[in-house]
C-alpha cells in the first residue's frame, strides 16, 4: 500500500513512550521503536537492529542508550551505535532516526523525507494540550485499514443502528446533517433534536436522562487521518451558546495496509478542579466499551469483505451523509499521488 508519508502521524501517547523500556510498533508498515534519552525527550528509530535483525523493542533503555536484547548493541536517539559489549562501537550498523515531537499529549513520528519535517505542520489539537486540559487517553489496534476509520467517524449516521444503546438513538437518522470544506480541513457537522439519549450517554453529556435534548456533533478531519470531534448537547429548544462542546480527538494511524492504530481522547478544561483527570479518564473509559465492542468488530468485518482490495478500488454506494468521508479520501489520495509524482494536490 501507498501511504502519505510527509506528514505527521501519532505515533504514542505521550504516556506510552517511557526512559526505562522501549515501545516498538509497526507504522506504515515500517517496525519503529520509541524511547526517551537520557534528558527525557521522546525518540524514534528504526526497530530492527542491523546486526541479525532482531526486534529492538525485546531490548531495554538504560541511560538514554536503547540496547538489542540479543546481543547488547547499544544505541542513541540519533541512531548510531554507541555501545558494543564486544569491543568499540560499530559505526557501520546504523538506525533509522524518525523525526518526532511531543505535542498535545502525543508523540507525532514524521515516517517520510526528514528535511521536510516542520512542525508547523502539525495541525491545531490545542483542545488536547495538557497545559490547560486534563486528557483521558485510549488506544485499540484495529484489524483494518485507517481509510475505513476516517469514513467511520466522518459519517456518524451510524451511530443510531451500530451504538443503539450507547452512543445513539432513534432520532440521529432525523438530524440535519451538512459538510464542509475549509481549506484543507473537511467539516461533518450533525444536529439531533429533540433527542432522548441513553441514560449513560445523557449523564456523561451533562442531560438529565429521559428529557429532550438537542444534541450537536461536529467533526474536523486533516490528513492524513486527524480528527477532532465537538459534541455537546443543551435542553431542547435552547440556543447551542448556553451548552458547552466536548472534544474527542480520534488519530489514526497505518498500521499495515489492513491494519491501523487507533489513538482516541477526551479533555476537560484543568481550570474544573483537581477532579478534571479523573472526568477524563472517567470518561475515555465510558467511550472504550463502544469504540472496542460495537465499531472494531463491524470495521474488522468490513476489511475481511473488501477480499485484498483498498478502498480506493472498491465499488460503493451512496448516501448523503457518505460525502465528508468520501471528499476527506479523495483529498488524502491526491496528496498521496503528487508525493508519487503522478500529480498535483
Amino acid at each position: 500500500m501507498t501511504y502519505l508519508r510527509n506528514a505527521w502521524y501519532v505515533a504514542a501517547w505521550d504516556s506510552e513512550v517511557r526512559a526505562d523500556a522501549p515501545l516498538q510498533r509497526r507504522i506504515l508498515d515500517e517496525a519503529v521503536v520509541l524511547f526517551r534519552d537520557a534528558d527525557g525527550v521522546a525518540q524514534a528509530v528504526s526497530g530492527v537492529c542491523p546486526h541479525r535483525h532482531a526486534s529492538l523493542g525485546m531490548g531495554r533503555v538504560a541511560d538514554g542508550v536503547l540496547h538489542c536484547g540479543y546481543h547488547g548493541l547499544g544505541f542513541d536517539g540519533s541512531g548510531a551505535c554507541v555501545h558494543n559489549p564486544f569491543g568499540a562501537p560499530a559505526k557501520t550498523m546504523r538506525l533509522t532516526r524518525y523525526p518526532v515531537v511531543e505535542r498535545f499529549a502525543a508523540i507525532w513520528i514524521w515516517m517520510g523525507d526528514a528535511e521536510q519535517a516542520d512542525p508547523a505542520m502539525i495541525g491545531d489539537f490545542a483542545c488536547n494540550d495538557p497545559a490547560d486540559n486534563a486528557v483521558g487517553q485510549g488506544y485499540l489496534r484495529v484489524e483494518a485499514s485507517y481509510e475505513l476509520e476516517i469514513d467511520n467517524i466522518l459519517d456518524l449516521s451510524h451511530i443510531q443502528f451500530l451504538h443503539p444503546t450507547t452512543l445513539g438513538s432513534g432520532q440521529v437518522s432525523n438530524a440535519k446533517y451538512e459538510w464542509s470544506q475549509e481549506g484543507e480541513a473537511i467539516w461533518s457537522k450533525r444536529d439531533v433534536f429533540g433527542e432522548i439519549m441513553t441514560e449513560g450517554l445523557a449523564q456523561a453529556m451533562g442531560m438529565a436522562p429521559g428529557t429532550p435534548s438537542d444534541r450537536w456533533i461536529h467533526t474536523r478531519w486533516t490528513a492524513p487521518a486527524n480528527m477532532v470531534i465537538w459534541a455537546g448537547a443543551v435542553p431542547a429548544g435552547r440556543p447551542q451558546s448556553e451548552g458547552r462542546a466536548t472534544p474527542t480527538g480520534h488519530f489514526f494511524t497505518p498500521e499495515t495496509a489492513t491494519s491501523s492504530h487507533y489513538f482516541y481522547s477526551i479533555a476537560f478544561p484543568r481550570a474544573m478542579g483537581p477532579q478534571a483527570q479523573a472526568i477524563a479518564d472517567a470518561q475515555v473509559e465510558f467511550l472504550s466499551a463502544p469504540f472496542r465492542e460495537e465499531d472494531l468488530p463491524m470495521l474488522e468485518e468490513q476489511q475481511r469483505n473488501l477480499n485484498g482490495q483498498s478502498l480506493r478500488e472498491a465499488k460503493l454506494g451512496w448516501l448523503p451523509g457518505d460525502a465528508a468521508g468520501a471528499r476527506a479520501r479523495n483529498m488524502l489520495y491526491a496528496l498521496i499521488d503528487a508525493e508519487q509524482g503522478h500529480g498535483a494536490p
